[in-house]
């Protein structure tokens, strides 16, 4: 019985950078825990990051919105915001490479 080879180079695309996005984030959160709403948000960040939302953007589209509405509170720390603005940032670039065929 033969196996398939596992490839040995990758093309990056836009997804990683979601997907590292994500991960800055859900760190910052927890590093940070403790500030109102935290919990939930590190919820709503695993469900983000789950395979279901990987494998269709628009839930994890909305698990973001779900994010961003625990996230935008007093004293939820300015590294937290700057994380949370760059998942924004990578998720609207996704977006628009998915709409442009550059991605699938």
């Amino acid at each position: 019985m033969s196996f398939t080879p596992e490839p040995t180079g990758y093309h990056k695309t836009i997804l990683s950078d979601l997907q590292g996005a994500w991960s800055i984030l859900r760190d910052a959160v927890v590093q940070s825990a403790g500030f109102p709403d935290w919990e939930l948000a590190l919820f709503h960040i695993d469900e983000a990051m789950s395979w279901e939302s990987v494998r269709n953007l628009e839930v994890m589209r909305q698990r973001l919105i779900l994010v961003r509405n625990r996230l935008r509170h007093d004293g939820v720390p300015d590294d937290v915001i700057a994380c949370l603005e760059e998942v924004n940032a990578m998720m609207d670039e996704t977006l628009e490479a998915l709409r442009n065929g550059e991605i699938d």
